[in-house]
Formats: structure tokens, sequence, C-alpha cells
């Protein structure tokens, strides 16, 4: 398997389980664990675990209750992808800040904000919502 020119020859499955709402708590408790381990400390662990959680709060809201999520390391990056079965989802581009009035619309947002990358695949099954962070390396130049 390739991603771009990377191999991922150095990846490790950290992750890979099913979730509903009375598992939202717990599951976050473990990706904390599971990044604090790979080596995110600080406001990077903090971001990474509120990209998560927004995107697994965003599955159990809107993707018909449940999802699954699947968190890897690969190299120095921890990649979690989070799929829901909510049908196929209008996504506003993350590039758009939502109103103030809004009602919802900022957890896709805050997902793609927080993380070093994010991408969001609507399909007729639902979502898959995968970001990225480096443990290890400098602040990318972009993120404020």
């Amino acid at each position: 398997m390739t991603d771009g020119d990377d191999t991922l020859s150095d990846q490790t499955a950290l992750l890979s389980l099913a979730f509903d709402t009375s598992t939202v708590t717990t599951l976050r408790h473990e990706v904390t664990r599971l990044a604090l381990a790979a080596g995110l400390h600080d406001d990077r662990l903090d971001d990474f675990v509120i990209a998560v959680n927004e995107l697994v709060i965003n599955a159990v809201a809107h993707g018909g209750g449940r999802g699954h999520l699947h968190l890897d390391r690969v190299g120095a990056n921890l990649i979690c992808r989070v799929t829901d079965q909510g049908g196929p989802a209008h996504l506003t581009p993350p590039d758009q800040v939502p109103t103030p009035t809004a009602v919802g619309g900022r957890g896709l947002w805050l997902a793609d904000h927080l993380a070093d990358s994010a991408t969001f695949a609507s399909h007729p099954g639902g979502l898959t919502a995968t970001i990225t962070m480096a443990t290890a390396g400098p602040w990318p130049a972009d993120r404020p």
C-alpha cells in the first residue's frame, strides 16, 4: 500500500473499534492514551483528541448513531479514520467558517482546523473522515 511516494511498511494498527453513544467517552480516553504513547504531547495531543472526538460525535449525531474508528501510526504520523453509515452527507467546505448563529456545522470544521490534515468523503453509505497528526517535528507553517 502506498500513500504518494511514502510506503506504509511502517504502519502499526493501534485501534479498530465500533462505537455508539454509550462508548464515546471510553473511546476518547483510549485515543488519548494511545496518542500520548505514540508521542503526541501538550497542545498537539489536545488538538488531536478534540478533532477525533468531533468526528466521533458527528458520526453519532448525523451518521446513524454509530460508527467505526481506525487509528494507525504510520511512521511519525497518527492517522485516524472514522466511518459512519448515515447515508450521503452534505459537506460544508471545511474552509468555510460556520456562522455564529448556526446550530451545528462546527465539528468537521474543527477537525479540519485542529489536525495537520483532514479529508472528508461522502458516499452512498455515509461519511469517511480521515485526519492526520505528526507526532514529532515542527509545527506546520500553515497552522496558527
